[in-house]
C-alpha cells in the first residue's frame, strides 16, 4: 500500500485521468485534499467524512460527495468496504453540484456502475476504453443527486468547546439539559450559550437533536432494534416524538428510511 504522502501524489499526478481505487479494509488517511473532485461509496458499515466546519455520516445506500480542494478525513468504526473515484476537474464549474460536498441516495443504476468500476485500479486515462465508462458516472451525478441528506453535525476545533462536545457524546441516551451540562462542564449556562453559537453556529439543543438521529441512524444499520426500541433508547417517550423530528431533519419518517437502508 501506497504511504499518504505517495498517495496524495498519485491521484493528482494526472489532472485529465480518473483514479479508481477499491479497498477491502481498514483505510485510514490524515485531513488532506486534492485536485480531484471525489466520490465515495462505503458498504460494511458506518463511515463519517469530517470535513472543516461540519461532520457528515455515510449510512447504506449512500455516497458522498467531495469536491476539489476541500480538507476532509474518513473516520471508520470497524473495516469496511470502499470504493473511491477521483474525478478529473476541468469541468466541474459547469454545474453547481460539483463544488458542493454532500451525502446522497444510491440508486440502482449507479450502484451497479460503481460495482463495475472496481475492475480498474489507479489512473484512466482519457485515451483509454474505459474512460468513457468512468466519466459517464461523473456525468449523471448532478441528474440523480438532487437531494442530499441533511444529517451533519457542525464541528470546531475551539479548545474551549472539546471537553462540551466529548461529554455531550458520552451521554447521548441519558436527558440531558443545559443546566446539566453547565454542571458537568463547570461553564455558565450563559457561557456555553455563547459557545455554541459563536463556534458551532446552532443552539446546543439543535446539536444534540442532531447527534441523537445520527445515532438513531447508526442504531438502524447496526442493530436489529425497533423504532420503538430506539426511541427509547435515544431517551424519547414516544415513537411519535421521535418520528416528528427525525423526519424534520431528514424529510423521511425512520421506518421509511430504515426500509432504504437495507433495500
Amino acid at each position: 500500500m501506497l504511504e499518504p504522502g505517495e498517495f496524495f501524489n498519485a491521484i493528482d499526478r494526472v489532472p485529465e485521468s480518473v483514479y479508481v481505487m477499491y479497498e477491502q479494509n481498514e483505510f485510514r488517511l490524515p485531513q488532506h485534499s486534492h485536485h480531484k473532485g471525489q466520490l465515495i461509496y462505503i458498504e460494511g458499515g458506518v463511515a463519517y467524512i469530517h470535513l472543516v466546519e461540519k461532520t457528515l455520516i455515510i449510512p447504506a445506500r449512500h455516497y458522498v460527495w467531495i469536491p476539489k480542494e476541500m480538507k476532509h478525513f474518513v473516520e471508520m468504526h470497524r473495516s469496511v468496504v470502499i470504493i473511491s473515484i477521483y474525478f478529473y476537474a476541468d469541468d466541474d464549474d459547469d454545474h453547481p453540484f460539483f463544488n458542493k460536498g454532500g451525502i446522497y441516495p444510491i440508486n440502482t443504476l449507479l450502484m451497479q456502475m460503481l460495482s463495475y468500476s472496481v475492475r480498474w485500479e489507479g489512473d484512466v486515462l482519457p485515451t483509454d476504453k474505459a474512460f468513457a465508462f468512468l466519466a459517464g458516472i461523473k456525468n449523471i451525478l448532478p441528474e440523480i443527486s438532487r437531494k442530499a441528506l441533511p444529517i451533519a453535525l457542525p464541528t470546531t476545533e475551539n479548545e474551549r468547546m472539546q471537553p462540551v462536545i466529548d461529554y455531550i457524546g458520552d451521554h447521548v441516551f441519558d436527558l440531558l439539559t443545559l443546566e446539566t451540562l453547565s454542571r458537568e462542564t463547570g461553564f455558565s449556562e450563559r457561557t456555553l450559550t455563547r459557545l455554541f453559537k459563536e463556534t458551532m453556529k446552532i443552539s446546543f439543543l439543535q446539536y444534540f437533536k442532531l447527534l441523537r438521529m445520527v445515532k438513531a441512524i447508526e442504531m438502524m444499520l447496526q442493530t436489529e432494534k425497533s423504532m420503538s426500541e430506539i426511541a427509547y433508547t435515544l431517551g424519547y417517550n414516544n415513537v411519535s416524538a421521535f418520528s416528528n423530528i427525525f423526519y424534520q431533519l431528514t424529510g423521511t419518517r425512520p421506518s421509511e428510511f430504515a426500509k432504504q437502508l437495507h433495500l
